[in-house]
């Protein structure tokens, strides 16, 4: 279902303390939406507030929100808070993200840190917020790469026990894509999701970004564009930029998309029990 914004929309961006997530929190206030920043620790997210107050944005429209995606009892309760104060979430921009690790790093979930916080962690945030999205009828953007083509789902191998950091990477970009199009099938009309490559940033994900990328800036209205719920989609679609593209063939594979759900709701409820 496409549905104009309202008056005064309200957007959550996860990852919004810096780069691309900083970039789209700023572009949604200025478009006068209120705006939900999220942050993985106190500090950052409130230097994030300053920064953004400090470039013109109207302090009432922002508010700060704390998780760290590396411990999914604090995403639950992030979501659990959110639920239960929102009436209703227009658009949930799911771009926070680590680069990969040189050497296997556990959470305290005892997962891969990649897989938890580049995917899992929006999973379980997003399963959680589907009432407030499809009360909006909102939209969902998980900000995947280009990266994720070359990925694969190591079913096997989730806790990275044969890791290499550009295999890990691609595969949490894949599950994120494949997640997608799992959550257009299961939302039906109620409201659309997308994954986007918006393309490579001045970001601190990687160094490399900051001497070959774009300034993030340049991000913000490929964002804010297709995180309009009124902005036409194909409800699943993989985007780069704002171009449809083909995904990855997994991402089209529904019994592999049911599978990654389903070992997905399993994780998540062994971390959380």
């Amino acid at each position: 279902m496409s549905k104009s914004f309202s008056k005064s929309p309200i957007v959550l961006v996860t990852g919004a303390t810096n780069g691309i997530g900083f970039a789209t929190a700023r572009r949604f206030a200025d478009n006068g939406a209120t705006v939900y920043l999220h942050a993985p620790d106190q500090d950052s997210g409130e230097e994030a507030m300053a920064r953004l107050v400090e470039d013109g944005a109207e302090p009432l429209r922002l508010n700060l929100v704390v998780a760290d995606f590396a411990r999914l009892d604090g995403v639950a309760d992030l979501a659990d808070r959110l639920a239960a104060t929102l009436p209703a979430l227009d658009v949930l921009v799911n771009n926070a993200a680590v680069a990969a690790p040189q050497g296997r790093t556990h959470t305290e979930d005892g997962l891969e840190l990649t897989f938890q916080v580049n995917y899992l962690a929006h999973y379980l945030l997003t399963t959680r917020l589907v009432p407030l999205l499809v009360a909006a009828g909102g939209r969902v953007v998980n900000v995947s790469s280009a990266t994720h083509v070359g990925g694969n789902i190591k079913w096997k191998n989730l806790a990275g026990e044969r890791y290499w950091p550009l295999a890990a990477y691609a595969q949490s970009k894949l599950a994120l894509t494949m997640y997608s199009k799992w959550l257009a099938e299961a939302g039906g009309a109620s409201f659309t999701a997308v994954s986007v490559h918006p393309g490579v940033y001045r970001t601190q994900l990687l160094p490399i970004y900051d001497r070959v990328g774009r300034p993030a800036e340049e991000a913000a209205p490929i964002m804010a564009t297709l995180g309009s719920p009124a902005y036409p989609v194909v409800d699943g679609g993989y985007y780069d930029g704002l171009h449809l593209t083909k995904a990855a063939a997994l991402v089209d594979n529904s019994r592999a998309r049911g599978r990654l759900e389903k070992l997905s709701a399993d994780l998540v409820e062994s971390a959380l029990h």
